[in-house]
């Protein structure tokens, strides 16, 4: 669950990122010597993920998928372990273990449609914190919360979730990119702090990111800055670590432990800015306009080099050009909230998916 680059022989640089691989081919590249691993070098996996040739990378991923064959991995924590063995889903029951992060499971449960285009069912065992969210996606038959021991199901082929955009071998030409795939209540449905105000501009923040990797988040004490820019409401989505650097009376609070309610919440606002978190695939998935902040050697999945992101239409990143320098990126973000403000109509100048 780390990046590639502090690893250094082959696939074994890409096992510990998220990737539709499976979590712990090192464990498998150990023992089996195929030349590919020898030819590849460090991040090879990567290199073609971050610059979108992603046929390059399946074809890695199929090589993978062969040398692990028959290996075990359920001595491994879930988050490192391969599910799918290569059997095609077509005409079958389909398991989708949601074995990742919540941002994971909302990022990739766009894949469900494909998968009951072609499956005779589709189970999806998912953490229970999103389940209320994830009955208002397409393609699933039974929804499952997810838990320590084996599933309460019956199925013919099981896969990880973020397993299937090799499954389906996905390309920037036919990257499932509709949004929204997930849908909120209205806000009206919960006691709600948001009042509109002409001129005013409602911004969602999140700061910190999970504690596996520091290089993601940044000082509350930068991110506050935005709160200097007259025009700006700031709305915390800060969820776990992180609400403790909130002064007294900073922006305005929600209830971000109900996943329904933080949805509806995000939905409603202008603009969600925030660093490689859950916020930021949850207001990408409902289509809100967002801002994600990356450090300078980002996850696979926002490529590199660009500013907009082919998996949420609505998404705009902001790089870092010097590792570890947030100054710079959030002096970036608050030039160009103050044009958004300038304009006059801030909710007519951000690109929103489905109003």
């Amino acid at each position: 669950m780390y990046e590639a680059d502090q690893f250094g022989h082959g696939l074994q640089a890409i096992v510990t990122q998220r990737t539709p691989l499976g979590g712990a081919a090192q464990h498998v590249i150990s023992r089996k010597k195929d030349a590919i691993y020898r030819r590849s070098g460090p991040g090879l996996w990567l290199w073609h993920m971050r610059r979108g040739d992603f046929d390059a990378a399946w074809t890695m991923s199929d090589a993978v998928l062969e040398a692990r064959r028959g290996t075990a991995c359920q001595h491994l924590p879930r988050h490192e372990q391969w599910v799918w063995d290569g059997t095609p889903l077509a005409g079958r029951r389909v398991l989708v273990r949601c074995y990742h992060g919540l941002g994971d499971t909302l990022q990739f449960i766009r894949y469900a449609p494909l998968v009951k285009a072609v499956a005779r069912e589709v189970i999806v065992w998912a953490q229970p914190k999103l389940i209320p969210l994830l009955r208002t996606a397409r393609g699933i038959d039974r929804l499952m919360p997810l838990h320590d021991g084996a599933p309460d199901a019956q199925y013919d082929v099981d896969v990880e979730l973020m397993e299937l955009p090799h499954v389906f071998r996905t390309t920037l030409r036919d990257l499932p990119r509709e949004v929204p795939y997930i849908h909120a209540q209205p806000l009206a449905a919960f006691p709600s702090p948001i009042e509109r105000q002409s001129g005013r501009l409602h911004v969602g923040i999140a700061w910190r990111s999970g504690d596996w990797d520091a290089r993601r988040s940044i000082p509350f004490a930068l991110m506050a800055r935005i709160a200097e820019i007259p025009g700006i409401v700031l709305h915390i989505l800060q969820f776990g670590s992180g609400l403790e650097e909130l002064p007294d009376g900073f922006g305005v609070l929600h209830d971000v432990s109900d996943i329904s309610k933080t949805a509806a919440v995000v939905r409603a606002l202008d603009l969600v800015v925030t660093v490689d978190s859950m916020p930021a695939h949850l207001a990408g998935a409902l289509g809100t306009p967002v801002w994600t902040l990356l450090h300078m050697e980002p996850d696979w999945r926002w490529m590199a080099g660009r500013e907009d992101c082919p998996w949420y239409p609505t998404m705009r990143l902001f790089r870092q050009e010097r590792q570890g320098e947030w100054g710079p990126v959030v002096e970036r973000v608050s030039v160009e909230l103050v044009r958004l403000l300038n304009r006059g109509a801030p909710r007519c100048a951000l690109a929103r998916s489905g109003d």
